[in-house]
């Protein structure tokens, strides 16, 4: 008969229900849910200290998670993904991607979800999870699919490819090692790929088909028709459009552009299109949307300066002094050095029939909306001076010629924590400290990078793991599930293993998962007459179902921000996932060791 548990482990099992109840219900902010969890650990333990501890040290315990290298990991990835970010090293990749993803949602998808699975049998997950998300944000800003209904399909597809092979994970790595100092003999890297890859196989129709319904689309966009803007472009003495006949630029030009009219005086052609249509078109054709002698000088500025340029959005008020003037006579570039990309007209697109000239001197009015590049100094300035008002959603243009240096960077910090070589906290650390000196990332802007309420979460279910496993309520709860696996078959009690350790990773941590699954498993093979092997697998495949929940896995942390989810997003796409993969492995296991 399993032991009572003490108060402390009773305290710790209400304060984790209670915890996730709140995640699951909403009613509050995750932050806040965080700190209450952190407070109610430091404040009990304080007043009611652990048996054998000072009240300082249950202090200790609820706030080192602040401190902890899984936090301090996360953050240094998040700078690191912000480096690829701000320098477009990933355009090339996404541009690829993007062709695929225009050609058919699905099969882009089912190509991401295989090239994330891959990499991430050889490659640490979390890694490949930094490397994924700007290219999604990418290829969502193109017109592909929402990051909120790709972003967890895809962290599903890097944490099954990771659980099929020893260095998939850091948690595989220690389930093994646990188990090889318990007398199991060693286990390969590939000595369970196959039992993962088939039921990968059975999962991922539901993780490309099922899982992206059930979320939402959380992109700022959704519902609404995307703005157009009219834009000049100046092509390049060195463009090929030159020599282009209309029919032949129509083809060139992406979808969503409009061409007027023939190219004007000295290559010049006026389009309209979303910004994103507009940015493409100019990429494809050699051209700008403003002079290229202010272009120059802007990129010169921030040669000098160091201040980023950034593509801002600018509504035209009532009592605007812009309002009468155009393009040509508002003389933005000379009063501000900021320059005109394109216009929304909101009321009248155009005094009399589209053309060139008429781009130049059409009147702006009140609710017009002026696409323009400049620092961020500049352009508050120009605010403030002509009464514009500065709408969200402003764009840094990258600094591309860092875009090398930030890959090699990102290189450096994923290949040593491949092989194993050192860690992951500390080659993330390092990387993220090269990219703010290297300017890859500008130390001002570190704070774009880090989420709070991923910050406050890590530090939470850090401080609820070390409870858990502390007061004794891991220990009881593996004495409560030995209790009722002797009367179970052989496929049973793997699923009640592969179970019990699937609700302490998404509850708790999945070390904590390793530790008391792996020597339960010896514990319940000598019971039950069941060979160790197959049970120790499913102690390793239960730490690696961490789906359900956001606190499960530092990935599916890294996501949350990104792809602005809910507790509850998690909650319906991994629990459905977690029983197809339970149920699939379960079988597998029974069969590959003729347990039937």
């Amino acid at each position: 008969m399993p032991t009572i548990p003490s108060a402390h482990a009773i305290g710790a099992i209400l304060l984790t229900a209670a915890m996730f109840y709140g995640f699951v219900s909403g009613r509050a902010r995750v932050e806040v849910i965080s700190l209450l969890t952190v407070t109610v650990i430091a404040l009990g333990l304080y007043v009611y200290p652990l048996p054998g501890q000072a009240p300082t040290d249950g202090l200790k315990l609820a706030f080192e998670g602040f401190g902890h290298y899984a936090l301090v990991t996360i953050c240094a990835l998040m700078v690191l993904g912000r480096g690829l970010v701000t320098t477009g090293a990933l355009e090339p990749v996404s541009r690829v991607l993007t062709r695929v993803w225009r050609h058919n949602q699905r099969i882009g998808l089912i190509v991401t979800l295989l090239l994330a699975f891959g990499m991430s049998m050889m490659v640490n997950d979390t890694p490949v999870l930094v490397l994924m998300i700007p290219i999604m944000a990418s290829i969502a800003a193109h017109g592909g699919m929402a990051t909120s209904r790709t972003l967890i399909p895809i962290n599903s597809a890097v944490l099954i490819g990771g659980m099929s092979t020893t260095i998939g994970t850091s948690t595989n790595l220690l389930v093994v090692s646990i188990a090889g100092d318990m007398g199991m003999p060693p286990i390969g890297v590939f000595h369970f790929t196959p039992i993962v890859l088939a039921a990968a196989a059975v999962a991922l129709p539901f993780i490309w088909l099922v899982m992206p319904r059930l979320l939402p689309d959380n992109s700022v966009a959704a519902g609404h028709e995307p703005r157009r803007f009219t834009a000049l472009l100046r092509l390049r003495e060195n463009s090929l459009a030159h020599s282009l006949s209309r029919s032949e630029l129509d083809a060139r030009l992406p979808s969503g552009i409009e061409l007027f009219g023939e190219a004007g005086p000295e290559g010049r052609l006026l389009v309209s299109g979303t910004h994103v249509a507009l940015e493409e078109a100019m990429r494809v054709l050699g051209a700008t949307a403003a002079p290229a002698w202010l272009m120059e000088r802007l990129g010169r500025g921030y040669g000098e300066t160091g201040e980023d340029l950034t593509v801002v959005e600018l509504s035209i008020a009532k009592d605007s002094g812009l309002i009468g003037k155009g393009v040509r006579n508002a003389n933005l570039a000379e009063l501000y050095n900021i320059a005109i990309l394109g216009v929304h007209r909101a009321r009248r697109p155009w005094l009399g029939a589209p053309s060139v000239e008429a781009a130049a001197d059409n009147p702006f009015d009140e609710g017009d909306i002026i696409l323009a590049v400049g620092t961020s100094a500049n352009i508050e300035v120009m605010a403030l001076t002509e009464n514009v008002l500065v709408l969200e959603g402003a764009k840094e243009i990258p600094r591309s010629a860092k875009a090398p240096l930030a890959l090699a960077i990102m290189a450096a910090s994923i290949a040593p924590a491949s092989i194993g070589l050192v860690p992951i906290a500390i080659s993330a650390l390092g990387g993220a400290i090269a990219m703010l000196i290297t300017g890859c990332v500008r130390v001002d802007r570190v704070g774009r990078a880090l989420s709070t309420k991923v910050i406050l979460l890590v530090a939470a279910s850090i401080a609820i793991g070390r409870v858990v496993l502390e007061s004794g309520a891991a220990t009881w709860l593996s004495e409560l599930l030995a209790l009722g696996l002797q009367y179970l078959p052989p496929a049973g009690v793997l699923a009640a293993v592969m179970l019990f350790v699937t609700v302490l990773t998404n509850f708790a941590s999945n070390t904590t998962a390793a530790a008391v699954g792996t020597p339960i498993a010896f514990s319940l093979g000598k019971q039950l007459g069941i060979p160790v092997e197959p049970l120790v697998l499913a102690v390793l495949f239960g730490c690696n179902l961490c789906y359900a929940t956001p606190v499960a896995y530092q990935t599916n942390m890294l996501i949350m921000s990104a792809g602005d989810y809910t507790f509850s997003d998690y909650a319906r796409t991994g629990l459905p996932l977690v029983a197809i993969m339970i149920a699939t492995l379960s079988v597998l296991l029974v069969f590959t060791y003729g347990l039937y």
